[in-house]
């Protein structure tokens, strides 16, 4: 079976620190090809890939200013499409553009949805939806418009993620700066509770956090690390009391949860979104919907067992799984495409 994998251009697939679609396209890369299949990836040219990778965008778009994002998307996509026929199947990972090209080709064409960035972009999905096989990353990610093939969790890489069975004495907030997140709920949550909070994560917006978050920072209570590689999160979920994720949006997965959760980490998280897919309630972690109910639940923390927070993990969401799930869709793709040419 031949894999054309069509990854994002924002980041390195893997991503050196950022970048979730990037970091999920590199784990199920690495496993397909492991499984034996052939697979290209085609990614920036700096992307790091036992597969064949194929580029035409040298660098990512997000780590150089000077470059156009949507000269290179275009190249980008259309250097796999107008190759299509070599390949067995198309996964595509990089949202509604490449749909527009799927009618053009006879090669079969997945499309994991990552979540909806916009209402405005479901005509999109909705205008290829019957020549397309979708994937939600959760049942709460669904579109009532749309038609999916499946549902898969992503999976992480449980070899990368120490399990720590000592608690920490900090509560931690992983992941982008932004209002959608809830980083101010965090700081409000652990004010309240007296506890340390470090934060890690991209500022993507500079306005809120200059105004929200920047304001309560002062190196000792509240803690803003920055971005963390691949090492120093492992440390800092690791050695957590708990994750933090008051989000105020509609979560289609929350990778950050299930990587705190590997690590024993139990998590309390505002209950939006996937939050209920993901978190096992009352036995990883919390569902809230305030402020005030975090800080009534953080004293329980430590009757949690991390050790069950880890096999949760290693149950519902490892990456062996996803791959076995994805590669089971491809050949039941197939299956279908040759009984009815036949």
């Amino acid at each position: 079976m031949k894999i054309a994998l069509l990854s994002p251009i924002a980041w390195r697939t893997p991503p050196r620190n950022y970048g979730p679609w990037e970091l999920v396209v590199s784990l199920l890369a690495e496993g397909l090809v492991q499984q034996g299949l052939e697979v290209t990836l085609f990614a920036t040219g700096d992307s790091i890939t036992g597969a064949r990778l194929e580029s035409v965008c040298p660098l990512p778009y997000e780590e150089n200013p000077d470059m156009d994002p949507k000269v290179w998307e275009a190249l980008h996509i259309a250097h796999l499409f107008e190759q299509a026929d070599k390949y067995d199947i198309i996964h595509n990972n990089y949202d509604f553009l490449p749909l527009v090209f799927s009618r053009l080709v006879k090669t079969p064409m997945v499309t994991t949805i990552h979540g909806f960035s916009s209402p405005q972009i479901i005509p999109v999905y909705r205008e290829y939806n019957q020549n397309n096989y979708y994937v939600s990353i959760s049942n709460a990610d669904r579109s009532e418009e749309l038609k999916y093939a499946k549902t898969i969790y992503h999976g992480i890489d449980l070899k990368q993620f120490e399990f720590v069975d000592q608690a920490g004495e900090y509560l931690l907030y992983f992941g982008r700066i932004h209002q959608d997140k809830g980083t101010a709920e965090a700081i409000e949550i652990a004010l309240k509770s007296g506890i340390k909070l470090i934060m890690a994560g991209i500022i993507q917006d500079r306005e809120y956090f200059n105004q929200q978050v920047a304001p309560y920072i002062d190196g000792k209570n509240i803690v803003y690390y920055g971005v963390a590689d691949p090492i120093q999160r492992n440390q800092l979920m690791g050695g957590a009391l708990a994750l933090l994720h008051p989000i105020h949006f509609h979560e289609p997965f929350g990778l950050s949860v299930i990587e705190a959760m590997a690590c024993g980490t139990p998590v309390i998280a505002f209950n939006k979104g996937s939050m209920p897919e993901v978190i096992d309630e009352g036995k990883s972690g919390w569902l809230v919907n305030s402020v005030e109910e975090a800080c009534q639940l953080i004293p329980l923390i430590p009757g949690l067992s991390r050790q069950y927070c880890r096999q949760w993990v290693e149950q519902k969401f490892s990456r062996e799984r996803m791959i076995d799930e994805y590669i089971q869709l491809y050949q039941e793709i197939l299956s279908q495409r040759r009984f009815s040419t036949s």
